[in-house]
């Protein structure tokens, strides 16, 4: 009789992974194995409540306008207060930034750990109520100084960042996450409630055949981003022409680069002169991500993990995906530069 039996008895489920990296760790104390398994569990549930939404009456509108100018669906305020009192039990945070609130949170005294969590807890959420794919975003640093917590412990550099990740509420619920070495995917099975490691050590491609940008708002685009979509569209070369591909969810669109190859971009413009995305819990978490699967994420100017933030919801243009993609976009950045 064959050992091979239908059902995995050894599986390497997300808990385990993050259990085992942390033993790896020289003095690791735990506490971060603690607050990625309460993240963990608030994308479980929120997973949980996407798939139900139509039937628990969680689309539309819940009648506010968060404070970077979304309006706010019922799904965003559930979503984030799950995130919220699910990293505040875990006793292992300081102090929270999320896109719902204006202010950043800290966590009361009696809960209190060393990290700050920043985080988007539904990207994506003008796409719930059409079905498209949506996710969470999430960035862990550690609190640098021993004052009184504060929203200044928020304002650092990606380079700083301790883990990162995305989950994914697409066909299936996927996790992508980094400790800062490499990238890991996992997927969500419904049956056993546990993420499962399904891509170990994620590398993007070098070259992809894919951009991926809203080009609605070609009307405001500086010369050196009409000049390179020209390029992809006909190539001098005579090569293939690069394939569009545009979900408008930030997660979906960054995995499918991450899978793919290609690049991803939401540059400054004139209606945006500053780009649109957050650094915080949007650029600095997809940047750690890609960096460490690879690839490049760039503002235009210097590489994204190196801003250093003034600001909790501060936002930066973004440009990233396979080093060639993005080495190619900022040639024609300096070519522009120069003839200026």
């Amino acid at each position: 009789m064959s050992d091979k039996t239908p059902f995995e008895t050894d599986m390497l489920t997300l808990t385990r992974f993050v259990m085992e990296k942390g033993r790896r760790v020289k003095g690791a104390t735990g506490e971060l194995t603690q607050l990625l398994n309460s993240m963990l569990t608030a994308i479980k549930a929120i997973s949980s409540a996407v798939r139900k939404a139509g039937l628990a009456h969680m689309f539309g509108i819940a009648g506010t306008v968060n404070v970077t100018g979304d309006e706010v669906k019922k799904l965003d305020v559930l979503s984030n207060s799950l995130v919220i009192n699910m990293l505040q039990s875990s006793y292992s945070t300081c102090v929270l930034v999320t896109e719902e609130n204006k202010e950043a949170i800290v966590t009361p005294k009696d809960k209190r750990g060393k990290y700050v969590v920043c985080f988007d807890p539904l990207d994506g959420s003008s796409n719930i109520d059409c079905l498209a794919p949506i996710g969470t975003i999430f960035a862990i640093y550690k609190k640098e100084t021993d004052d009184e917590p504060s929203e200044k412990d928020a304002l650092q550099p990606g380079r700083n960042i301790v883990a990162a990740g995305y989950a994914l509420y697409g066909s299936a619920t996927l996790v992508a996450l980094s400790t800062g070495q490499g990238v890991d995917c996992f997927m969500l099975d419904p049956g056993l409630g546990e993420f499962i490691l399904v891509d170990r050590d994620v590398k993007i491609k070098k070259k992809g055949k894919v951009y991926s940008l809203n080009e609605g708002y070609a009307k405001y685009f500086d010369p050196a981003m009409t000049e390179y979509l020209q390029k992809k569209k006909f190539p001098e070369d005579g090569s293939s022409p690069y394939g569009a591909r545009y979900v408008g969810s930030m997660v979906a669109d960054v995995h499918r680069t991450l899978m793919y190859g290609g690049i991803f971009m939401y540059p400054a413009n004139q209606k945006s002169p500053k780009g649109k995305l957050r650094l915080l819990y949007e650029c600095n978490p997809m940047a750690f991500i890609i960096e460490q699967a690879g690839g490049m994420a760039t503002t235009g100017t210097e590489a994204v993990l190196d801003v250093k933030p003034e600001s909790i919801h501060q936002r930066v243009p973004l440009i990233l995906g396979s080093p060639d993609d993005v080495q190619e976009y900022l040639a024609c950045v300096q070519k522009h530069q120069k003839s200026s």
